[in-house]
């Protein structure tokens, strides 16, 4: 266990935050170890993954573990379906990737996603049509209360559009340890009809794709507009897009009759990249921080420089304008420290 320690390296930001203690755990073992040592009832804990969603915006006052479970494991159920299983702390791209070389089906629209395997279900991570939930089977869990190992199926998680309990009543009462998926083997569904897939397949000359290729087609339309974490602070998209219910969505298209949306019933999705945009922050700096160029919903550390204070405060600016333009409050999707 380290004392003052940096978490600059573990969060996609780059934003400095110190930790009053870490420790990276290998193993189940070593994690009920370190939190029954560790007096975790009355220590604040934090479980870091990838650090894709979550931005601090102040050092950390208690122990920060980083979860570095690995392993993935093969169930073959049917002449179609396997159920793979991979552990909290494989990276979920790579995880993706594995699928694939297998020709495993149902996860090529989820390609690189970053963060890692264990907290994909926390947020229900979703693009271009699938969420996890779509192939979820059940992930195990530590309860922190008893330090039990614990089982939850589908209806147990209870997941919504990038939410789950995990973000609800179960926030900060478990960690997840390892996810199970139900994937194709063969006569795989292909999903081309979402974003912009089926013009970049023509673009790649492609009429019968299969799971590899929707994987790249997916790949190529992320990496031309988003930027990589590797060479620029961020954690992908800051906003949940929000729904509005039909009767507040018909009267702002009185006022703006191009605004997009996806009905759903009696409400509508509106896509937040158009509501930022149209607010003009597309690509507006302030300081160290600025809206992607490309994607506007992407809040960027634009120098490198950038506090998690100064990132907060430019998405409180971004919240606050498109309120006052269009009524509608966005909510964070990146959790915040």
């Amino acid at each position: 266990m380290q004392e003052n320690f940096s978490l600059k390296p573990f969060n996609t930001f780059g934003v400095e935050a110190k930790a009053k203690y870490f420790v990276e755990v290998n193993t189940v073992e070593e994690l009920i170890e370190t939190l029954k040592r560790s007096n975790s009832k009355t220590l604040p804990l934090l479980f870091l993954g990838g650090g894709s969603n979550i931005l601090f915006t102040k050092d950390f006052d208690g122990l920060a573990i980083q979860l570095n479970l690995k392993g993935i494991s093969e169930e073959f159920l049917n002449e179609n379906q396997v159920l793979v299983t991979a552990k909290a702390g494989e990276n979920w791209h790579e995880f993706v990737m594995f699928c694939l070389n297998k020709n495993y089906g149902g996860l090529e629209n989820l390609s690189l996603i970053p963060g890692n395997v264990g907290t994909s279900p926390m947020q229900n991570i979703g693009a271009y049509g699938t969420e996890i939930k779509d192939h979820f089977v059940s992930c195990k869990v530590l309860n922190l209360q008893t330090l039990e190992v614990e089982t939850f199926d589908l209806a147990k998680c209870r997941f919504g559009y990038r939410d789950s309990i995990f973000k609800q009543e179960g926030k900060n009462q478990y960690v997840i340890l390892e996810v199970s998926f139900k994937l194709t083997t063969q006569n795989h569904t292909i999903k081309t009809e979402y974003g912009a897939i089926q013009s970049e397949l023509e673009n790649l000359d492609i009429t019968n794709p299969t799971i590899q290729d929707v994987s790249k087609a997916v790949i190529n339309i992320r990496q031309s507009k988003l930027p990589d974490p590797k060479k620029i602070g961020n954690a992908g998209s800051f906003f949940k897009n929000p729904t509005i219910p039909l009767a507040q969505f018909e009267d702002l298209k009185l006022k703006f009759e191009n605004i997009q949306g996806y009905p759903n019933g009696n409400f509508v999705k509106v896509p937040t990249g158009w509501l930022i945009e149209q607010c003009g922050w597309k690509g507006k700096q302030i300081g160290n921080v600025a809206s992607h160029q490309l994607q506007s919903l992407v809040i960027i550390n634009a120098t490198g420089n950038a506090s998690g204070k100064e990132i907060f405060d430019f998405s409180a600016l971004i919240i606050d304008s498109v309120k006052e333009k269009f009524g509608i409050e966005l909510e964070r999707e990146v959790n915040i420290l």
